[in-house]
């Protein structure tokens, strides 16, 4: 298999991994939240999705702020 090969194969499942990881979240919502419409239910994907206060390590949470690089 070539390089190019096994990145895109890493790269799709990825992709894949990514997908049912937002689509269990989903169902995970509409579970704990059995009364919410789909735009309710949406709206709260969305700010799981987009949360700031869960940072990867090494990161901070909070506000994302852009560093001035130094030449």
């Amino acid at each position: 298999m070539r390089d190019a090969d096994k990145y895109m194969n890493n790269a799709a499942t990825t992709a894949q991994l990514i997908n049912a990881g937002i689509e269990l979240m989903r169902q995970n919502i509409k579970r704990r939240h059995p009364t919410s419409t789909e735009a309710q239910i949406e709206a709260m994907l969305s700010a799981w999705l987009c949360r700031a206060d869960d940072p990867f390590p090494g990161d901070t949470a909070g506000a994302v702020r852009v560093r001035e690089q130094t030449p």
